[in-house]
């Protein structure tokens, strides 16, 4: 078999999927990779489908996996779609946890001294182009096939130049200068010398104006879905009025790829449910699924595997610890429900570092957010029907992480024999990665709008999202018995003094105030989701705020200390060096630059 056209810095064959349709499935996403097709069946209707299959199936981030091993040789985790490395711990919205002898290569890349040598942006940036690859694969074979219609032709391009959009867009926010590559390209070893904003954006543009509004399978892109990407992607450039006006077309017009008009759900929980995703909030997620039948967990978010509470009923392994600094602030004043924009690190909530899980111990009692519950897992606190979170026999090195525990990716014990997987040393779960939500819309849309000027527009975006967090049945109860974890919840009590209001004209009444609210909502809603650091660095305040947060987490855990995140540096990646190594020309000379700093 022929290689099929070489895309990127992988040099490695592409084997064309097919993919086996399942009676039983929610998504044809959810289905393992069972053969190869000959190639002189790939410039056909059924050939290219399987290539659109195969590019979708490239974003879990790890391809087809060896010994649980993720596309170009890295662990999975390195690749992981959640950026829960690069946008959540680099983001001072958790620790990387465990401890310090654990996956010690995390630990540079979250205090900003790491090198182009760590292999972690090597296995994301292979990845990554990998999905590329099946991208421009598709467009360029749709585009030789004979038997598909002009109609048709149109919509796979689409999806496929979605599909492209999204994995340039990841690239882009996290290495900012990398090599734009598509379906004409002939030599791979092309220079990262341009802007590739202009490519991403016309990207999404074709897949808005040639996507449909509704797919036959809910994991499919949509026309709304490539609508609130191209928004984002405005945002992004600081093109807010484009951004302002798209996202007005998002919210008054958007569905789900099931024709759900977009909205937010009623608990902010069902999100994080494998039982209530796929809803209306659902803008475009990666689609995971348990127990496949393949006797691994690769289509189980194989990349978090990690992130589970040590030594407890998931086995493993302690990784993505919530930060004190993030649970502080989740505390809301009390006469108010509203946050602490400047000084919530001050008289923080209460927590039990240094005191064994046997001890006696009393949650804090101030007024919170409730998202917090549903955000981090803490000592006293029911941790979803496991019962309560026990302290420190849950985590693996206090001193080091601190005493949290991580609750959005957490399956419920009622439902575990189908929405987890046990097939590895550590759980996969049925749970999508988030890309795109309709409360991270509603925010983003309020950002071009306040950007904008129209502070009321934004300010109602952001009262919206905070309705939903005060609607007390999405509150967490207390169990009715704490012996029995599965004996439901008593609907009379809540785990927490929960209390949180909207805001008013007085703290919207200046566009400086109105983004910093702004830009602290998306904080509370979107923490653990893989947005901070990448939100913080086009916010242009990344220097402070990070600087800020390893003097003040620095204080309470040994993790991030001596972090310190410089500007002109730290705002991108490094280039993996394996790259610019590979890239070397017929002169001798790397094609590929390094960012600066590095």
């Amino acid at each position: 078999m022929k290689y099929i056209k070489q895309i990127g810095y992988l040099y490695t064959p592409i084997l064309i999927v097919m993919i086996l349709f399942g009676s039983c499935a929610d998504s044809f996403l959810e289905q393992p990779t069972i053969g190869a097709l000959p190639e002189e069946q790939v410039a056909t209707q059924t050939g290219v489908e399987a290539l659109l299959i195969g590019a979708y199936a490239a974003l879990d981030g790890q391809g087809n996996t060896t010994g649980g091993e993720a596309l170009g040789g890295g662990n999975p985790w390195e690749a992981a779609p959640d950026n829960w490395i690069y946008g959540t711990v680099v983001g001072g919205i958790a620790s990387k946890g465990s401890f310090g002898g654990d996956q010690p290569a995390i630990d540079p890349i979250a205090k900003f001294t790491t090198d182009p040598s760590n292999g972690f942006f090597n296995t994301k940036w292979r990845a990554t182009y990998e999905g590329i690859k099946r991208s421009n694969n598709t467009i360029f074979y749709c585009n030789e096939a004979e038997d598909i219609s002009d109609t048709d032709k149109a919509k796979i391009i689409a999806e496929a130049r979605f599909l492209r959009g999204h994995y340039y867009f990841e690239l882009k926010k996290m290495f900012n200068m990398v090599p734009w590559i598509d379906e004409t390209t002939e030599d791979p070893k092309q220079p990262n010398d341009q802007d590739i904003w202009p490519m991403i954006e016309a990207d999404f543009m074709f897949a808005y104006q040639n996507l449909p509004a509704t797919q036959g399978d809910f994991a499919r892109a949509n026309k709304w879905a490539a609508a609130a990407y191209l928004g984002k992607t405005y945002l992004y450039q600081h093109k807010f009025t484009e951004a302002k006006d798209i996202f007005t077309d998002v919210i008054n017009m958007g569905v789900n790829s099931a024709g759900e008009k977009y909205d937010l759900v009623a608990n902010f929980k069902d999100n994080f449910d494998a039982a209530t995703e796929n809803n209306a909030e659902t803008v475009f997620d990666i689609q995971m699924v348990a127990n496949d039948g393949t006797g691994t967990i690769a289509n189980s978010n194989q990349g978090g595997k990690l992130n589970f509470p040590y030594n407890s009923p998931f086995r493993c392994c302690g990784f993505l610890q919530p930060t004190q600094e993030l649970v502080n602030s989740y505390k809301t004043e009390a006469t108010t429900g509203l946050p602490d924009l400047n000084n919530y690190n001050q008289n923080p909530v209460k927590n039990d570092m240094g005191i064994s899980a046997d001890a006696s111990f009393t949650p804090y009692t101030g007024s919170l957010d409730p998202r917090v519950d549903w955000t981090v897992g803490r000592r006293g606190v029911p941790f979803h029907d496991w019962g309560y979170h026990p302290g420190a026999a849950w985590v693996r090195d206090q001193a080091y992480g601190g005493p949290y525990a991580p609750k959005k990716n957490i399956y419920w014990q009622a439902t575990q024999d189908k929405y987890a997987d046990q097939s590895s040393w550590a759980p996969g779960t049925a749970i999508n990665v988030h890309i795109i939500r309709f409360a991270d819309v509603l925010l983003m849309a309020a950002e071009a709008e306040a950007q904008a000027g129209s502070l009321p527009v934004a300010m109602e975006y952001v009262n919206r999202v905070r309705r939903r967090a005060a609607n007390p049945d999405g509150f967490l109860k207390d169990y009715v018995d704490p012996s029995d974890p599965l004996a439901g919840f008593d609907e009379s009590t809540n785990a927490a003094n929960y209390n949180i209001s909207e805001y008013t004209t007085a703290q919207f009444g200046s566009k400086e105030d109105a983004l910093k609210a702004i830009y602290f909502e998306r904080k509370l809603e979107l923490a653990m989701e893989g947005h901070r650091f990448f939100d913080l660095v086009r916010w242009g305040i990344a220097e402070q705020t990070l600087n800020a947060y390893f003097a003040y987490q620095g204080s309470i855990t040994t993790d991030v200390r001596g972090g310190k995140f410089i500007p002109g540096r730290s705002e991108y990646y490094p280039i993996p060096q394996a790259q610019i190594d590979l890239s070397v020309d017929e002169s001798g000379q790397p094609t590929l630059t390094q960012n600066p700093g590095y």
